[in-house]
């Protein structure tokens, strides 16, 4: 704006925006952007510069036009109160020497402070609903649950940088009978403190199905009946894993979520295959399960979307990219964690990111998995039966 009819320029903000019209005598105003001649902006006497700002505040008027003859040289002074909907966020001001600004400059000024006043508004929306959806997870249980010591766990969750509000991205752990544990990871569709607020039902309803101990497709044919007769709720997609260390068996049902993946512990890495059924909140159900197993020292990863998908990129390219990584045989989860998002260069990610890690404790007593009709019998009587599978087939 200073290279169009003023020689210099400030943006002066309030700390809070403010109804129009009220606001203190003495309003709070912060210097946050400059530009041009930086001496034209300083006060020759004391408030004479200040004085325009204030006035814009508290007159109401539009624009405010002055002229400041305290030095050698006239300054011309527009100041034009950043406000829209109602809604004051701070102070435009332009100065200059010479002529004193026409109509059609104060115009353009006015049009430019509104249209700044309408993206300042929307950005301060916008960061308060991210700061109350982080606040509404870091109330939620703990990020990895409380599985059993015969599973070790580790768990990742990097919010997008940027603009993006933190939303329902969520991976955790539930504590099952027999010694078993529910891996889970989900997303619920879109940003923000709705999304947020949907994922905490979602966990919630979750926890709840799965203590009474259905199998991994009974629990995600549960919690689509529930989400369907809630009109209000966002679809997600869910991934469930049920590990027993004991039999070295995983049990898994997806609703429309990606695959995870097993690093194997000679340093192989493969997608695990299975049915994918529909998000939950279709109300269709459809729900399968396999079962996989899972030899001594296989790591297995479940994350959400953000991890692989960039604009421009194919999908399986990206899983490709991450089934190539070799860590070392055995390596700490957390490490394993630490390579998978700096291999997958999470920082410039577009979307939150929730990645586990789980891998059957040493000791924990495995035994040969059985042809999984322990598990199908206990999952008779409602959704699809499970079917078996071995992890490297």
């Amino acid at each position: 704006m200073c290279r169009h009819g003023c020689e210099a320029g400030e943006v002066d903000l309030l700390d809070e925006d403010l109804p129009a019209g009220r606001h203190a005598p003495d309003p709070p105003l912060a210097r946050v952007a400059t530009a041009g001649r930086r001496d034209l902006l300083e006060p020759r006497v004391p408030g004479s510069v200040r004085s325009l700002r204030v006035q814009a505040l508290d007159e109401g008027h539009p624009i405010t036009a002055s002229d400041d003859l305290s030095g050698g040289v006239p300054r011309r002074a527009v100041s034009v109160p950043l406000l829209a909907h109602g809604r004051l966020y701070g102070v435009l001001l332009a100065v200059r020497t010479g002529a004193p600004f026409t109509h059609r400059e104060t115009t353009t000024m006015h049009y430019a402070a509104r249209l700044a006043a309408v993206h300042i508004g929307h950005a301060r929306r916008r960061a308060r609903a991210r700061g109350t959806a982080l606040d509404l997870r870091r109330t939620l249980p703990a990020g990895s649950g409380h599985p059993h010591p015969n599973l070790d766990v580790a768990t990742r969750f990097l919010p997008v940088g940027g603009g993006a509000a933190a939303g329902g991205d969520w991976c955790e752990t539930v504590r099952l009978r027999f010694g078993r544990t529910l891996l889970v990871a989900g997303d619920v569709m879109g940003n923000g403190l709705e999304a947020a607020v949907d994922m905490n039902a979602y966990r919630s309803m979750l926890r709840y199905v799965a203590a009474a101990g259905p199998s991994p497709h009974q629990v995600l044919c549960r919690l689509d009946d529930a989400a369907a007769g809630d009109g209000a709720r966002r679809p997600a997609t869910c991934l469930l894993v049920r590990v027993d260390p004991v039999r070295g068996t995983a049990v898994l049902s997806s609703a429309g979520h990606l695959p995870p993946v097993v690093f194997a512990g000679d340093g192989t890495a493969r997608l695990l295959p299975l049915p994918v059924g529909p998000p939950l909140g279709a109300g269709v159900g459809g729900y399968e399960a396999v079962t996989h197993a899972l030899a001594p020292g296989d790591a297995l990863l479940m994350f959400t979307d953000g991890l692989v998908e960039r604009r421009g990129v194919d999908i399986d390219a990206a899983l490709g990219r991450l089934t190539a990584l070799t860590p070392p045989a055995g390596a700490d989860l957390r490490h394993l964690l630490d390579r998978v998002l700096t291999a997958l260069e999470t920082h410039s990610a577009e979307d939150d990111v929730a990645v586990l890690a789980a891998r059957i404790s040493p000791g924990a007593g495995v035994r040969a998995p059985g042809n999984g009709a322990e598990d199908v019998a206990e999952g008779a009587g409602e959704g699809a039966p499970e079917t078996t599978g071995t992890v490297g087939a």
